[in-house]
């Protein structure tokens, strides 16, 4: 019966592309819990994606699936500014560092202090939020805006990084699973992430505990790729 509900779940969520655990509840004639341990279940499995109290399809055909910066923005907003205030010991004065178009990203962007950096991003929020900070020197990826993420895609990214050298690389992304493949799920900032897991001395994601144990549309790299995961309610965890 149980594999029976997982299928009929999968079908249901492919049809409507997204239902809430209400939903789903009400469809199947089953409790609320019962559908947060099937989501739990087909999330590690990779066959959906949970997102605050619903469940998403996975597409990756389109590879562009995300939410709008602007939703992600008032999601979690508490447990990424804790994420962001345990990040800032990794700063230090003189350092280039590179900020993905995360809504953590800026949430350590608003956090940062006025000091001798130099920022590079592809975030147009991180660029108006460090505007004012006279002592950073801020680098945009620029291209072609794409404003859903509110980030910058540039064919051409390449060539600003030619002579840039990268300390560090912060970054977020929509899922670990459960071998340590990270993935993203729209294809604008997943190759900003990509590139410069390769480029960056160093690099620290920071995720929501929510994210571990899912996948999404876009794979951007493994865990071996990051010196240290910061997340919330949790301790800086070291990678092996």
């Amino acid at each position: 019966m149980k594999t029976a509900r997982h299928q009929a779940i999968v079908q249901l969520i492919r049809q409507h592309e997204t239902l809430t655990t209400e939903d789903l509840a009400g469809l199947l004639q089953v409790s609320k819990e019962t559908i947060r341990r099937d989501l739990n279940a087909l999330q590690i499995k990779g066959k959906i994606i949970r997102q605050h109290g619903r469940a998403k399809s996975i597409k990756r055909e389109t590879h562009d699936s995300g939410d709008p910066f602007s939703s992600r923005l008032k999601s979690h907003f508490t447990g990424k500014a804790d994420i962001a205030r345990q990040t800032l010991p990794w700063i230090d004065a003189g350092m280039v560092i590179a900020l993905d178009a995360s809504s953590t990203c800026w949430y350590l962007a608003k956090q940062l202090p006025d000091i001798d950096l130099t920022v590079f991003t592809n975030s147009v929020r991180i660029c108006q939020e460090l505007f004012k900070r006279e002592h950073i020197q801020l680098i945009s990826s620029g291209g072609m805006l794409q404003r859903k993420y509110a980030c910058y895609v540039n064919p051409a990214i390449i060539s600003h990084l030619k002579d840039l050298d990268i300390d560090l690389f912060i970054f977020s992304c929509d899922g670990i699973d459960n071998q340590g493949v990270l993935w993203d799920s729209n294809s604008y900032n997943a190759e900003f992430k990509s590139l410069l897991l390769k480029r960056a001395a160093q690099s620290l994601l920071l995720i929501d505990k929510s994210k571990m144990n899912r996948t999404s549309e876009i794979k951007i790299g493994n865990l071996s790729d990051v010196a240290q995961v910061i997340s919330n309610g949790t301790t800086t965890t070291p990678i092996a």
